[in-house]
């Protein structure tokens, strides 16, 4: 399963999620605590803001992988994202 989580208020997930037409869910992180949990918030921001991080989570609730900040344009971001996934979704 595959959550986003946001600062950003619920509406505007909902606006975004419905606009885009995202297939996965979006949440809320308005208080940014579930952010500073996981250590994805801007250091000295005036604002909670995320570092756009992006984490992948086993069927344990273990943090697999990590990438903080996520590289969104980098092709390879995405191959090592896809091996993470695959390394949890392996049949042990």
């Amino acid at each position: 399963m595959l959550i986003a989580i946001s600062t950003d208020s619920p509406e505007d997930l909902a606006a975004w999620a419905r606009d885009d037409e995202f297939p996965f869910l979006l949440a809320s992180d308005e208080g940014a605590k579930v952010g500073k949990a996981y250590g994805a918030m801007v250091e000295g921001a005036t604002v909670p803001m995320d570092n756009r991080s992006l984490l992948v989570v086993d069927a344990q609730g273990r943090i697999a992988y990590v990438a903080a900040p996520f590289e969104e344009d980098d092709p390879k971001a995405y191959e090592e994202l896809g091996e993470a996934v695959d390394r949890i979704a392996a049949p042990e």
